[in-house]
């Protein structure tokens, strides 16, 4: 996945974000509506959810070090899930009570009635503009892929990550106008409490979404099917290599891969022979699949009985 695209989306969002914050907690000052607080938090919210994913892609670009020779590409895995706990407790969480609060002790809108409509109108253009950036940059990486299966199968979880928090932001302005504008209509300020309480449930819900795609990342995911075709396609094109008994792989960040294979050779191959057959096939495997890093080949005989039982003990 490009970073220079994830980054470009991130920033844009950053900065969309801060500017609604602004216009929507000016509004709340003059109206006093609940669903443009809840709004202002869930901006403020966002903006620093995109402030921690470019802090989590500029940590993870340190050189490995001999405490994490692995390196710190999972980094951006753990700002992610940090993420969406922001997103849960500050932006949910945070409009479910007020929401409460407001359905309990409804209040009209009376005073500046039809600022808050503007301020929603003029955040609707910036957010949808913040979408389309997002939805443009993930175009260019998720290929045939549903949208489903981007945000679940991704490997780089910003990109991801902004189009659930863009589209969880555009989905609850729309709520907010709705009960904005039946408030304002009607009178009641009911229907202000019940916007709030819609926008609450949708960040809590694409919060538990977030943090249970960025947790499959953190315990660690496999390569792709297609990275893991290409690897065995390329093991498979060394004259010297008989088979490939097994393979694991593991991502230690969105682009640097594991790949720890057994490989059979003939019994009769010298140790020379052997160890350039192990290196013809890293050499295939990272021309193959660049991110693949990291790989390990162990080189054994192929035992058919043993095979069948499974896999021989590493």
């Amino acid at each position: 996945m490009s970073v220079e695209g994830s980054t470009k989306a991130v920033v844009t969002a950053l900065a969309a974000n801060m500017g609604i914050a602004v216009t929507k907690f000016v509004a709340y000052a003059l109206t006093g509506s609940s669903a443009m607080l809840a709004e202002s938090i869930h901006s403020v919210a966002d903006s620093s959810n995109q402030a921690l994913l470019l802090i989590g892609g500029r940590r993870a670009r340190r050189t490995a070090t001999e405490e994490h020779p692995f390196g710190y590409g999972r980094e951006r895995y753990i700002y992610a899930f940090v993420v969406a706990i922001v997103l849960f407790s500050v932006g949910g969480l945070f409009a479910l009570y007020e929401a409460w609060h407001k359905i309990s002790h409804p209040e009209p809108i009376t005073a500046w009635r039809w600022v808050p409509v503007a301020v929603l109108l003029v955040a609707i253009v910036l957010e949808a503009f913040a979408l389309r950036t997002a939805v443009k940059e993930s175009n260019a990486v998720r290929g045939r892929a549903s949208w489903v299966q981007f945000v679940r199968r991704s490997k780089s979880p910003e990109l991801p990550v902004i189009l659930l928090e863009d589209t969880g932001a555009l989905l609850g302005l729309v709520f907010a106008l709705i009960g904005v504008g039946l408030t304002l209509v009607t009178g009641n300020g009911l229907w202000d409490g019940l916007g709030t309480a819609a926008i609450g449930i949708l960040l809590v819900a694409i919060a538990v979404v977030l943090a249970m795609e960025v947790k499959s990342l953190l315990i660690g995911e496999s390569a792709s099917k297609e990275h893991i075709g290409q690897i065995k396609e390329a093991i498979a094109t060394v004259e010297d290599i008989d088979r490939l008994i097994h393979m694991k792989t593991l991502h230690l960040g969105p682009e640097e891969l594991l790949v720890a294979a057994k490989v059979a050779v003939d019994a009769q191959d010298d140790a020379a022979r052997v160890a350039r057959a192990i290196d013809e096939a890293e050499s295939r495997i990272r021309a193959a699949v660049p991110i693949a890093r990291v790989i390990y080949i162990e080189p054994d005989l192929y035992r058919p009985a043993a095979s069948a039982a499974g896999p021989a003990p590493e």
